[in-house]
């Protein structure tokens, strides 16, 4: 099964990163988690979908959400 993950996470010299697991190298960095969360949503939705997950400024991890795919016609509801 080939799964998209991709991680926002606070980056030590200031802003946010959109990375990939065991990657060091940012996909994109921006100035708030929320912009970052938001470009790291329509990658992985844009991918095929997956999970996103966010880290918050303390390193734990703050929320995790799975992304439908871009062109699914009948998308799942989220519960929350």
């Amino acid at each position: 099964m080939n799964r998209n993950e991709l991680y926002v996470i606070e980056q030590p010299q200031g802003g946010w990163a959109v990375r990939r697991p065991y990657s060091q190298k940012p996909i994109s960095v921006h100035s708030t988690q929320r912009e970052a969360e938001l470009r790291a949503k329509e990658i992985v939705g844009k991918s095929g979908g997956g999970e996103v997950r966010i880290q918050d400024r303390y390193g734990r991890w703050r929320d995790s959400d799975t992304v439908a795919p871009g062109n699914d016609p009948y998308p799942p509801r989220d519960t929350r």
